[in-house]
This record gives C-alpha cells, sequence and structure tokens, in this order.
C-alpha cells in the first residue's frame, strides 16, 4: 500500500485532453496579468504599507516578487517538460507519487476555489458602491449573507455565473474578453501613475522602514518588511494559472514560459511604481482605510478619483476571478481524468471543447459560497496554499533533474539547483511568518484532504487501477 500512494505517473508528452489549442504566447501572459493585478493594487499597497512595511512597503514587493520569480523559473521549467492542464497537481503527480499530488490538489482547491470566491465578494462591495454613486441602491437582502441579515450576496453570486457561461462558450472567447478587459484596467493604472509623478513628496518616505525588517508580537501578529512580504504575496496569487493552461496552448513547450516570465515580471514593475508613487504622495500612516489610492487622489484634488478607481478595480476583478475560475476547472479536468475525483467531470462538450461538468459544479459551489458566506479571515489561508504549491513546484524540479536527467527540457533553469532551492527557501520563509491562525486553517484543510483521498480517490485512482 505504501508504494502505491508514491507510485508517480509516466510523462506523457502526447496530448489527450481533447481540449482546444487555441492560446498564444500573447494570450497566456495575459491571463497571468489578469489574474495577478487586482485589489492588491489599489487595496493592499495602502495596507500595507500603514500596518506593516511602511515606505519600504516597495521593498516587500520586491521581496515577494523575487521569490515568486524563483518558483516562476521553477514553473517554467516543469511547465514545458511536463506539460498537462493540472498545474502543480500534475508535477507532483510526476516527481512525488499520487498521495502527494492529491495533496497539492486539494491545496489549488483551496487556492482557486476560496480565492476566487473571496474576489467575487470584493467585486460585489465596489459594484455595489459604484452602483450608490449613481444613486441606485440594491435592497440590503440582496447585498448580504445571511449570517449578515440579509438573504444573499446577490452581484457576488451573478458574477459567478456570467463568468462560468462564458467559460463555457469556449477559452478563445474568454481569452478575448480578459485581454479586453487587462487593456481597460492597465489604462487606469497608466492615469494614477501619470498623475502620482507629479505630487511626489520625499518627506512621505521618511522614516522608510518605521516597523523593521520583522518583529513577532506574543498574540502571533507579525510586522516589518518581511511580514509586509507575506502580506504582499496575495498580489502575486494566481500569476501560476498560466500553467493550467498547458494543455489549450498553441505550442505549450515554447509559449507557457514565456508568459509565465512576462506576465510576473510585468506585475512585479507594477507593484513597485504603484506602492512607490502612493507613498510617496500620502504619508504612510494615512493608507490603512478601504480605497488608499482613490483616497490618496483625493488629498491632492482629484475628487473624481473614486469613480477612476472603481473602473479599474471592477475591470481587475473580474479579470482575476474569470482566470480563477478558468485555472481551478482545468485543475479538476486534470483530477477526474486520474480518477481521483469523478470521471464524469471528464466530459467535453464536443462542439466547444470545454468541460461543461466541471465548470458547472465550480459555478454552483463558488456562487454560494460567495452568495450566502462571509469569509472574512478564511481567504488570508489562500497566500499559505499558494506558498506550498510554490515550494513543491521547486523541489520538483531538484527531483525530476536527479531522477530524470535525460528528460527533454525545451526551458531549463539556469544555474540548478541554486533557482529552485532559493525558490524553496524564499517561499518557505514567507510561510514561517504567516500568522497562527493562517497554519491552524491550512492544516486542517489538509487533513480533511487526506481522509478524502484514503476513502474514495486511492480506490478509483486510474494510476492504481492500471498497476493492479
Amino acid at each position: 500500500m505504501f508504494a502505491q500512494l508514491f507510485r508517480t505517473k509516466p510523462i506523457d508528452t502526447e496530448d489527450r485532453s481533447g481540449l482546444k489549442k487555441c492560446l498564444s504566447a500573447f494570450d497566456l501572459a495575459l491571463l497571468g496579468i489578469g489574474c495577478a493585478i487586482g485589489t492588491g493594487i489599489f487595496v493592499l499597497t495602502g495596507i500595507a504599507a500603514a500596518t506593516l512595511s511602511g515606505p519600504a512597503v516597495v521593498v516587500s514587493f520586491i521581496f515577494a516578487g523575487i521569490a515568486s520569480g524563483f518558483a516562476a523559473l521553477s514553473y517554467a521549467e516543469l511547465a514545458a517538460s511536463v506539460g498537462g492542464s493540472g498545474s502543480a497537481y500534475g508535477y507532483s503527480y510526476v516527481a512525488f507519487g499520487e498521495l502527494i499530488a492529491w495533496i497539492m490538489g486539494w491545496i489549488l482547491l483551496l487556492e482557486y476555489g476560496v480565492g476566487a470566491a473571496a474576489v467575487a465578494n470584493g467585486w460585489s462591495g465596489y459594484f455595489i458602491g459604484t452602483l450608490a454613486n449613481f444613486n441606485i441602491h440594491l435592497p440590503e437582502l440582496l447585498t448580504k449573507a445571511p449570517s449578515q441579515g440579509g438573504i444573499i450576496n446577490l452581484p457576488a453570486f451573478g458574477i459567478i455565473w456570467v463568468l462560468a457561461l462564458l467559460l463555457i462558450s469556449g477559452v478563445k472567447q474568454s481569452a478575448q474578453v480578459n485581454n479586453i478587459i487587462v487593456a481597460i484596467k492597465l489604462s487606469t493604472i497608466v492615469i494614477f501613475v501619470g498623475i502620482a509623478a507629479l505630487h511626489i513628496h520625499a518627506d512621505n518616505w521618511q522614516p522608510f522602514m518605521p516597523f523593521g525588517w520583522f518583529d513577532k508580537h506574543a498574540d502571533g501578529h507579525t510586522i516589518g518588511v518581511l511580514a509586509g512580504a507575506s502580506l504582499v504575496f496575495f498580489a502575486y496569487f494566481g500569476f501560476d494559472a498560466v500553467s493550467t493552461a498547458a494543455d489549450e496552448a498553441k505550442n505549450p513547450q515554447r509559449d507557457l514560459p514565456i508568459g509565465l516570465i512576462a506576465s510576473l515580471t510585468f506585475c512585479t514593475l507594477v507593484y513597485i511604481l504603484v506602492s512607490g508613487l502612493l507613498t510617496g504622495m500620502v504619508h504612510y500612516t494615512e493608507l490603512n482605510v478601504s480605497s488608499p489610492v482613490a483616497y490618496a487622489l483625493t488629498k491632492i484634488g482629484f475628487t473624481w478619483s473614486s469613480t477612476l478607481v472603481a473602473t479599474g478595480v471592477l475591470a481587475g476583478l473580474i479579470t482575476v476571478l474569470l482566470v480563477l475560475m478558468y485555472g481551478l476547472t482545468r485543475i479538476l479536468y486534470a483530477m477526474s481524468r486520474d480518477g481521483l475525483i469523478s470521471p464524469v467531470f471528464s466530459k467535453l462538450n464536443p462542439e466547444r471543447r470545454t468541460p461543461v461538468r466541471i465548470i458547472l459544479l465550480c459555478a454552483l459551489i463558488i456562487s454560494s459560497i460567495a452568495g450566502f458566506f462571509p469569509l472574512g479571515e478564511l481567504a488570508e489561508t489562500v497566500n499559505i496554499g499558494t506558498l506550498a504549491s510554490f515550494v513543491m513546484v521547486c523541489i520538483g524540479v531538484m527531483v525530476l533533474r536527479k531522477r530524470q536527467p535525460d528528460l527533454k527540457r525545451p526551458f531549463k533553469n539556469p544555474w540548478n539547483p541554486l533557482i529552485p532551492l532559493l525558490g524553496v527557501i524564499s517561499c518557505g520563509a514567507l510561510m514561517v511568518f504567516l500568522p497562527n491562525e493562517t497554519w491552524h486553517r491550512f492544516i486542517i484543510w489538509v487533513l480533511i484532504g487526506i481522509v478524502f483521498y484514503f476513502v474514495y480517490s486511492r480506490h478509483h485512482s486510474v494510476l492504481n487501477k492500471q498497476a493492479r
């Protein structure tokens, strides 16, 4: 039985997915940008500066970006050589065996599923606020979960189903919509950068590092630049969704590495630029507000800024949500083909070649969570799940270099094993800096997943049935 749990999946370079190959390197890069640039740039930068890092939030973004960069290079190598739409789940299956692959898939469900529900809730809040600016007010019963005195958060529930229908229509149509909306939100950021660059006051950057590098209080609360890096890491969450598109990329061995590295590099530069300008416009102590970018613009006299920011946030969150749902459906599709969840979900629509059943299942679950349950701090668990998947991908590169040295690798990490080793160290360190409560929730989630594996997945695994 022990050997069965760690039996690895052979690498199959032949495409058997049946999914439509239509995404270019440009489409893949914009998928990564669409998912990585969301509320983080309009909200997280100010909150992290005010409560954790001060103006050194720029350094926090640099640290988080470097850690993500090591992971991106590791993702790129495995995406080009192993392929498949399962992302870290598929790579773990090849490198570590079925049990670890299941745990990684289970963690990815948390990362993408809870992340999507949290984003839908955030989008709903901005959508309701934008309608209020035009004197349109939705009944409170339709904007709050039952535990908050309402019936349903209807905007959060509804946006999930709108995007589900888009995903069902086809991946190329979804990518085209993503590309258009990414252009809109990047235009919003360009306008902010142009205004902010003319209103910088160097005194606002003093003191530059008021909370130091790292300090942990008795209650588990952490502050400092490194703690800020753990928080702003959420800004990079989702760029790995590019790797879930392997089965739909025109030339995955070439295009996936380009999409991964290009999207992460671009997003890192944007976050560093925006966080530096924001803390230069307004002293960091004033930025602990729900919309720090809008607050900063209003303070320097641009009273129309709330509309600008609302446009950027609404556009940004739609692309984040779209890519998260896309990535989740492709991971579950891969797990279904492997028999770890019911094979009924691996059926494709013969005309559109999309996994309609799995899309509808994801929409049902995510919309129910977003519409009927306030997520609160549960969304913070997304960070630790993402970091855990990054660590395992980096380890997977080193394991496969040792186990299969002759494997064809169209993209190879430079300075192996230094890059993946640095990825393990940096992402692992960011996990250490997360609050204790986040660790508790993460461990409980993993234990639930292990129970599910032994109750169902182990007995229905395609790989294990073949070995009997």
